[in-house]
Parts: C-alpha cells; structure tokens; sequence
C-alpha cells in the first residue's frame, strides 16, 4: 500500500490505517515528513506508541511532548483538539446570541505556542465564534480572568508551565472562567474523536490577517486587571508600606526564562512596590530555558542559584519566583544566619491565609468571618483549616489541583459566599476570587506587601511571622518529594500491591510501616481511586473518587498523614507527608524528625524504589 508516495507495509492493519490517516490530513511539512522518514525506515516500534495511542484530557486539558504523532502536541493534534472544543461548544451554546460572546485564547513563549493559538482561533473563527486572542505573550491567570470579564463561552492557554522545553499543551477554562472538570473534559474528547478529519480552512492562519471578528484583549484586560487587583490590597497598606519609601524593601525576581515580567513589573508600579530586580539573564521568554535544568520554581534553590547570586550581590534578602508562565509563585528568604531558606508552598499558603484575613479586616473592620471561606486541596497542608478553626471561618478541602477549588469558588460565590483564599502545596495561591485560578502575579503583589508590612509594623521577616502563625495555630510540618516513573505498568503495579497488601486479598492495605520500635500504626486509610476510606462508617469516601489516577492516604494514630499519588503531568509518584501540633507545642524538632523517617520508611516499603528502578529527586 503506497500513499503520498510512501510505500506503508507494517504487520499491524490498524497501524497501518493510522499511518494512512496522518499522511492524509498532516500538512505541516516537519511533523508530516516525521512520519513520512520513520515509515521509510520501518520504525514500526516507534510509530506505534505515537500513533495507536491518543493524546487525551487530563489535567485541564492536553499536554505533552511536541513532535509527530497523535500521542504528542502538534499541528494537526492541536486542529483535531480545537474543533472538538467547538463542537462540544456549539453543542452547549447553541443560539447566535450565545456564539457572540466568543472564545478567549492566550500562549506562552515555548517553541509553537503561538502557531498553536492561531490556528485554534482558525477553527472558532469559520464557526462565526469571534475570538479574543492575546496579541502578545501572556501570563495563564490573563485567560480565566478574560473569560469572566467578557462573559466568553470558553478560554485556552497554550502552555506546559514548568515541563521541560520539549512539551507544550493545551489548557481549558469553560464559561465559569474556572478550569474544566468533568463531564466537560470527557465530552470534549468525545466531540474531538468525532471530528478528526481536518477542515481545509483550518490551516490557513492567513486569514487572521483580515477577519473582522478577531480582537486583541491585552490592554483592556491587564488594565482592568491591575485596577482589581489594586483594590484587592488596602489602600493605607500601599500609602503607608510600600509607596517607595526608603523602609520599603526590594526583591529580586526571576521569571524563569517565561512571561511573567512585564506584569510583575507593572504591578509592582501600580501597588507603589519598588522595583523589583530581575535576573536578566531568565528575564525574557526563551523557549530553551537555557539557565534552568528544570524551569520550576518548584525544585527549590537548584532552581534559584542565577536569584540567590544576585540577591547577594545586591544585599537584598527577599527572592520572588515565577514559573514560565507565571501562574505559581516561589519564594525565598535570607535568614539571620545568612542562609537562604526556599518556603514550601505549604509555608506561604499560611503566610498568605493569615494575610488574606488581615486585609479583609482592615476594609471590614467588625464584621464576622462567618461567610468567608478557605480552600485547600487534600494534598496540601491543613495549616488553612487550623487557622480558620480559631478565627471564625470556613474551611474546605478539594480533589488535587486548581480546576476543583475554581469550580468550587464558583459555587460559593453563587451561594452568595466570599472565598478569600485558595491554595495547593504546589506553589499555586488564589489570592481573591478576581482570578479563579491560581495566580503568581497577584500572589508575588500581595507577598511583598506583606514583607513591608512586617518590616515596618513588627520588624518581622516572613519566617518570623511564620514561627508566629505556628505558636497560635499549631505547628504544621509538611514534607513534599517524588521519585521519577517512566513506567505507568510500573505504576500500576506499586498502587496494586498496596491494595492487596495482604497475600493478594482485595482491599487489605498495610496496617503498619517500620519494625521493631520505630512502627507506626495505621488509623485509616482513603483511596480516592476506589473510593474507600475506612474512617466513614459506611467505608465510602467524602470527596469524588476518579479511576483515572492514583491516590491513596494513609492517616496514623500518631498524628501524621501521608498521600501517595501520581502526578497529572508528569512522569511523577509523588508523596505528601504531614505532622501538626496542637497551639503552644513547642517540640518542633522532634516532630520534623518523626515525620522524615515515617517518609522515608513508606517511601522504601511502599514505592521500592531499587526494585521497582524508580529516579529519587536529585535536589
């Protein structure tokens, strides 16, 4: 069987349909001749896994790895995606009134982001849906925060945040302006496998060049956004704390190779921050973030020594960080000892949850808290859910990642509710509801102020208000690590073996890990893969289980909880461990030690990482 002058001869006929199908609707000539080039070679190993196997949705959306092959991002992948999306749409809104409110889309500085953007807006533009494309790069928080403010029937960000410079992907927001959660991501993917076939016109981005109904949203919509986040931090705080004085501090800052400067730098300027000090060399988007093994702000100091160098040089003591596409926020501060400690995302989501409830103070001074809420998600710590104990609010807890604390902000607010804050360990903070996501614009603004507050009110520096918040809430010590699995049979083998603990029997999970004197019992377990959990009386869990990913969490009679799960994005087995203390406990040394070797016992018992040739982290 010849076709476009390739001779296709595999032993495998549905191979051999797929090979057919990509030479047939593929029309960029480096992903096309990809294909073409592995065929003529007999590649069939590698054909196989790239074109059986789908790219599907997952967390929020697509992403992976850019090259040929519809397991992969690409030209033709991403067409296939966007005409789903707007079948699925259309589905959903179908009166014109509804079609005129449009589709918002945004990209980041990654190799094809914006080629991928275009021709997204290619296919929504010959459904008559005006599109809203950013007509430069732009921070992930500006799409969610277009959806609501224009009222849109979706947004799309392409990006991959922190992956590596190989990947790129495809991030939804539905009307709500949060991101998708089922049933929307399943009937996406349903109206994607029903529409593969590519329109003719979707290819041909030239037409951007004339429609009438493709608007830029930039300067709208970062001025309005500045406007909101300006009346988000209280105005004596910004006259009185930042306002340039010569008290108000400075911050290096890295945009790790991504988008996030112009916008820290704006601002910055409209909240009276000084100027931040970027570190030029990772100032700019580059695609092949060539100072960064990893350009996640999340690996701690290995990903900071370009910031560290600087801020020593420039005798400042506070490190803002954000991931290239400026969504997460990492910080890092210079102690009274002169070492750098990098703050967990579990550290600064308490900072910023006692501060979110001092600025709601000040602008209502004497009314309750009652109506004010917190969310976390369950992986994260419960520092959040301590604090609102003892202060008068609500707290609750969500599945991992942003998409559910945005879907469920969207519920309380409706309910007439006021979400003050949301965070995840991962660095990831909503401070207010103008973006429901997470933000690390709006995060770093907010951050910095409360570092000139602290300096100038108490002479505090984070880590000593963070002692502080431990002393009246209780101490929380949080561990957060992962090993690397390339294996997903590998994977399923280690979450099996945990349920069948017991000789293979069906739902016998460990009831202890250690020996000897270094033991520890078991309470209760939760699997949110199968839905157990042992500590409900009918053994069902509270929160939504998804089959589709791994998660299980083992609560012990000393205190300590500890959660396995794999990572949405990543090739990941990742772990979250956490000891609190009751307010006034002061033993903190001996609780950070009992929870290190607890980790480190479960990592070894459960994960068997020699065995199972699992990748420890190397920072």
């Amino acid at each position: 069987m010849a076709l476009n002058g390739v001779q296709i001869e595999s032993d495998s006929i549905e191979l051999n349909q797929k090979i057919s199908e990509w030479l047939k609707w593929d029309k960029n000539e480096n992903t096309l001749n990809e294909i073409k080039s592995l065929v003529n070679d007999k590649k069939w190993d590698i054909l196989k896994p790239r074109l059986l196997k789908r790219l599907a949705f997952g967390t929020a959306g697509l992403r992976g790895v850019m090259q040929a092959g519809f397991n992969s991002m690409n030209d033709l992948v991403v067409i296939q995606s966007a005409q789903g999306l707007c079948k699925y749409i259309l589905e959903c809104y179908p009166e014109d009134v509804d079609r005129k409110r449009g589709i918002v889309l945004g990209y980041d500085g990654r190799y094809n982001s914006k080629r991928f953007a275009e021709l997204s807006a290619c296919i929504f533009l010959n459904a008559k849906i005006p599109v809203y494309l950013y007509g430069r790069t732009v921070a992930t928080p500006f799409i969610p925060f277009c959806v609501r403010e224009k009222n849109c029937l979706a947004g799309v960000m392409v990006t991959a945040s922190h992956n590596p410079k190989e990947d790129n992907g495809y991030k939804v927001y539905w009307t709500n302006s949060a991101q998708i959660i089922s049933p929307h991501d399943k009937n996406i993917q349903a109206n994607i496998l029903a529409n593969l076939v590519p329109q003719e016109e979707s290819w041909n981005v030239d037409m951007l060049q004339k429609s009438k109904q493709l608007f830029d949203p930039y300067d709208e919509m970062t001025s309005l956004y500045y406007e909101k986040l300006f009346k988000n931090i209280p105005k004596r705080f910004i006259d009185e704390y930042n306002n340039q004085s010569e008290n108000a501090l400075e911050f290096v800052y890295t945009a790790m190779h991504g988008v996030g400067y112009p916008f820290i730098e704006k601002s910055f300027e409209i909240t009276k921050l000084k100027s931040v000090i970027a570190v030029q060399e990772q100032r700019d988007p580059d695609p092949e973030f060539p100072t960064v093994k990893f350009p996640n702000p999340e690996e701690g100091k290995s990903s900071l020594v370009l910031s560290i160098k600087l801020a020593n040089e420039r005798n400042c003591r506070v490190i803002l960080a954000n991931d290239p596409d400026a969504d997460r926020l990492a910080c890092a501060e210079k102690g009274h000892n002169n070492e750098w400690r990098v703050f967990t995302g579990n550290e600064l989501g308490a900072l910023l949850g006692w501060w979110t409830i001092h600025c709601y103070r000040e602008e209502n001074p004497g009314k309750s808290l009652t109506d004010c809420y917190f969310l976390a998600s369950t992986v994260s710590s419960k520092m959040l859910r301590s604090i609102a104990k003892i202060e008068g609010l609500n707290f609750e807890e969500t599945l991992t990642g942003f998409k559910w604390m945005g879907n469920k902000s969207v519920d309380l607010m409706n309910e007439g509710r006021t979400v003050l804050f949301a965070f995840e360990e991962a660095i990831g903070f909503m401070v207010s509801p103008t973006v429901l996501d997470k933000d690390g614009v709006s995060a770093a603004t907010h951050l910095a102020t409360m570092c000139n507050y602290l300096q100038q009110t108490s002479g505090q520096s984070l880590s000593d208000k963070l002692n502080e918040l431990y002393d009246i809430y209780g101490f929380h010590y949080t561990i957060t690590s992962y090993l690397f699995c390339y294996d997903p049979n590998t994977i399923e083998r280690i979450f099996t073996r945990i349920r069948t603990f017991e000789d293979g029997a069906i739902d016998t999970y460990p009831r202890s890990i250690g020996t000897g004197d270094d033991t520890y019992e078991i309470e209760s377990v939760r699997d949110l893969t199968t839905g157990k959990d042992t500590s409900q009386a009918d053994g069902i869990a509270l929160l939504p289980a998804s089959k589709s990913s791994q998660m299980i969490t083992f609560s012990f009679v000393n205190g300590a909880v500890i959660t396995l799960r794999t990572s949405g994005t990543e090739p990941k087995i990742k772990y979250y461990a956490e000891m609190c203390a009751q307010p006034g406990q002061r033993d903190w040394t001996s609780s950070r030690e009992l929870l290190q070797k607890m980790a480190n016992t479960i990592v070894e018992e459960l994960f068997e990482p020699e065995k199972n040739n699992l990748t420890r982290r190397s920072d």
